[in-house]
């Protein structure tokens, strides 16, 4: 069996900058709950990204979820969601016992479709709360989303997990809106193993959010809690990961690119091939190299080829309006996320294959035509 090329794994630096922070969480026996690690990550992360605060936590789910109680979201309440995008996104709107209206996603970007959510507004303009998703590291169309969101003068939340070390017109993505949230999972463009960031340029709401994430701990001798909390905080050692992996962001988001580029050029020329979009005002982190197949080949070609010779792929997600525990949830688009899951295909993006692996990959595809 050939050596397995994976979709997205972890990359650690070759430098063992991960391995200094964690020794030192070690030494210092700074193990659980916090320490130095968490506080400078927060820190260091919040600068990169040009955001006043952020709280580190054990997920960018648990991130999700303390922006959505941060923002007042509750019983009954209307929050509008990216429907082309992984569950964890839709799933906190339901831990707030709220309900969640799914927008169709735009060919122009694959994100939330402008449009879509303008017909949204109309038919519930009582809406609490708006998640963003910038898929596979793609900006959405921000600009016109904002605009729209500040007419009607909702909280917005960007699900930036998937979009680390990406831009909007030179503005980090997961900065527009109120709050912005990023993922460190073990397949992101960094991974502390398990972990995610909530940023904000309100530091209140930051700090209330720490306080929610440590089991709302009131300030006292004696433990109490005037307040329902979650055990959702970010341990000294995955933080000290974090941190060693930040330096080597850059590194890994040109990598990324190397691979989005080399793919082009190498089936760009395949009938009925098209690539993800990049806009002129997108500068995203190419997180996964998507396609989308319009012709005789088919997605499940690709996957069987690619498997069969041990290589990882993946369909684009399937829509959340389409899955069976959201299935009875408002929808409102015209399928364009249906149409991206049905044709699209994710390729394998890992930042440590190299340019024989690529071949390898771009040669079975090929094959196929």
């Amino acid at each position: 069996m050939k050596d397995r090329i994976f979709l997205s794994s972890p990359h650690m630096s070759e430098e063992g900058y991960e391995q200094r922070y964690v020794q030192e969480a070690f030494e210092t026996n700074w193990i659980a709950p916090l320490g130095t690690n968490v506080n400078e990550f927060e820190k260091e992360l919040a600068c990169k990204v040009g955001s006043k605060s952020a709280a580190a936590l054990s997920s960018g789910t648990a991130a999700i979820h303390l922006a959505l109680k941060a923002a007042g979201v509750g019983q009954g309440d209307i929050v509008f969601c990216s429907t082309l995008t992984f569950s964890a996104t839709a799933n906190p709107i339901i831990y707030q016992n709220a309900i969640p209206v799914f927008i169709d996603s735009d060919e122009k970007t694959w994100n939330m479709d402008p449009d879509a959510l303008q017909e949204a507004f109309e038919k519930y303009p009582q809406v609490k709360a708006i998640i963003i998703v910038h898929l596979y590291g793609l900006s959405a169309d921000m600009d016109k989303i904002m605009d729209i969101c500040k007419k009607h003068n909702v909280v917005v939340i960007e699900d930036a997990a998937e979009s680390l070390g990406g831009y909007y017109k030179g503005k980090h993505t997961g900065t527009f809106g109120d709050y912005g949230i990023y993922s460190f999972n073990g397949n992101k463009i960094i991974t502390t193993s398990g972990g995610g960031m909530l940023v904000s340029n309100n530091e209140k709401k930051i700090a209330k959010a720490r306080f929610w994430a440590t089991q709302s701990r009131d300030q006292a001798r004696h433990y109490q809690h005037s307040e329902l909390g979650f055990n959702y905080r970010m341990s000294n050692v995955v933080a000290g990961i974090g941190r060693g992996q930040l330096k080597v962001l850059e590194k890994r988001v040109e990598k990324k690119k190397y691979i989005f580029e080399f793919y082009k050029k190498e089936l760009g020329h395949l009938e009925g091939v098209s690539f993800m979009p990049i806009n002129t005002w997108d500068q995203p982190n190419y997180w996964l190299s998507s396609i989308i197949l319009n012709g005789d080949i088919k997605p499940i070609d690709i996957f069987k080829a690619l498997e069969k010779e041990n290589i990882e792929s993946r369909p684009i997600w399937k829509p959340m309006h389409l899955q069976p525990y959201f299935e009875n949830y408002e929808f409102i688009g015209k399928g364009i996320s249906e149409k991206l899951f049905e044709q699209g295909v994710c390729l394998p993006s890992d930042t440590k294959m190299t340019d024989q692996d690529l071949k390898r990959v771009t040669t079975i595809i090929k094959e196929l035509w």
